[in-house]
């Protein structure tokens, strides 16, 4: 006898012993060892051999099969999980079907479609009691890949062998074709569903409110909904959200304002959702005189600013030209927490000039230094000649008026700061465009 064979014949002793005291995790586990042991042309076979010449109990060596079809479909061993699945067919051990439906969820993980098909049909006809819930795992392994009439198919095929969708099956292929907007298909489901008594549930009327919406099949989707409340479906905030969200996006922001005063009525209470969609949407057709209300509304009713909600009115004032608004709203950001991008101070500062704003504008500098924005980075946006023009223009007409109101020590920190962060550029042209201004206004003030 073999070094090999005494090996693989200790490591089945010790599984059979395991199982025989129920210890089922350790048995598994040393079953993985089993293949690593010496590389066999049939595994199976040295293990088939090993139960026959010892005598093992039928009840024993099927765990201990299934056992072993498992350590191998977690060591992704997919072909030796197809030859041990089909030895054990052919010689009438007992297969576990969820041991099997561990093994299919495991193929469509590694994306082995196509074999997860084949496995499914050998589960299929050796007589496996397969369930809805293997039949709707690859329905959704399917979907997933893009292969939906391919899914429908096998629902229906799977029909005439006993086992009936139910309503988690027939909602994967719901929401796949409505994210795919595949409504020929969907339509096939839909009367699947009729024909074989699975009634729609509120995730099903979501994800078709959602397929109708998104696509711009508005009134299908009013059409539904409608259909909903006849048949007493609660009405919640996520449908309208939903429905707020398709005409927002359709620019019906009328509509949308419509279906949010009619939530108010009904006592149906906005969340940070709503408000980011309908800010969103008033924003993009440039209703500002909206958003600034329904603001205040939303702030007022004690809903909290998020980052998303932060972003989308900065955006939607700068493009206004409210940089005033634009300002506000970054100042109160930071004052909750939230840190705004370096491209708004940007965008700030770059405002405040066009509105000669100068000192604001130098102001909004210091939290790019703080955040240790790069020399090029300023240079790229042109604030280094802007401000070297601009702060020199104001210190001569200022020291020409006489007057000496003219407050430049944030400036100057902030000059200071810049200079003690880039000491090693010191002699660069923008550095030298900035000492320009310095000593410009320290001579305007020496005259």
């Amino acid at each position: 006898m073999s070094v090999q064979k005494i090996g693989v014949e200790t490591h089945l002793n010790l599984v059979c012993r395991l199982v025989k005291e129920r210890y089922f995790e350790d048995a598994e586990n040393l079953l993985v060892l089993v293949p690593k042991i010496e590389t066999f042309r049939c595994l199976f076979a040295v293990v088939a051999s090993f139960f026959e010449n010892h005598n093992v109990p039928s009840k024993f060596s099927s765990k201990i099969f299934n056992l072993l079809l498992k350590a191998l479909s977690d060591n992704r061993k997919f072909q030796e999980v197809l030859e041990i699945f089909m030895y054990m067919r052919l010689n009438a051990i007992e297969i576990n079907e969820r041991t099997c439906t561990v093994h299919l969820i495991k193929l469509l993980k590694c994306d082995q479609i196509a074999l997860a098909l084949v496995f499914f049909y050998q589960m299929v006809e050796s007589g496996i009691q397969v369930s809805v819930f293997s039949l709707t795992v690859l329905v959704d392994g399917l979907c997933k890949n893009g292969e939906i009439k391919k899914a429908r198919e096998l629902v229906e095929e799977m029909l005439s062998k006993g086992v009936k969708p139910n309503i988690i099956t027939c909602n994967t292929l719901v929401d796949s074709c409505a994210k795919r907007w595949n409504f020929e298909e969907m339509e096939k489901v839909l009367a699947l569903m009729k024909r074989e008594n699975v009634d729609l549930n509120a995730e099903t009327c979501k994800f078709l409110v959602d397929g109708f919406l998104s696509s711009g099949k508005i009134d299908d989707a009013e059409r539904l909904i409608l259909e909903m409340y006849v048949k007493g479906f609660k009405e919640d905030i996520h449908l309208y959200n939903l429905m707020i969200k398709g005409y927002c996006r359709l620019g019906n922001t009328e509509r949308a304002l419509s279906l949010f005063r009619q939530m108010i009525e009904k006592d149906i209470c906005p969340n940070v959702d709503t408000y980011s969609v309908l800010v969103k949407g008033l924003c993009d057709v440039g209703q500002v005189s909206s958003v600034k209300e329904l603001v205040d509304k939303m702030v007022g009713q004690g809903v909290e600013l998020d980052g998303t909600m932060f972003d989308i009115l900065i955006d939607c004032y700068f493009k206004a030209g409210m940089i005033e608004e634009a300002v506000n709203v970054v100042a109160l950001m930071e004052k909750r927490g939230f840190i705004a991008d370096m491209s708004v101070y940007e965008l700030i500062i770059d405002g405040l000039l066009k509105l000669d704003r100068t000192e604001e504008a130098i102001s909004w500098l210091t939290p790019l230094i703080k955040r240790g924005v790069s020399r090029q980075r300023l240079a790229a946006i042109l604030l280094v000649d802007r401000l070297r023009n601009s702060a020199s223009e104001k210190l001569v007409r200022k020291h020409k008026e006489k007057e000496n109101s003219f407050d430049t020590s944030f400036y100057s920190d902030t000059i200071s700061l810049w200079l003690g962060k880039q000491h090693e550029d010191a002699h660069s042209a923008e550095m030298m465009n900035i000492s320009e201004v310095e000593n410009e206004y320290i001579m305007v003030n020496a005259a």
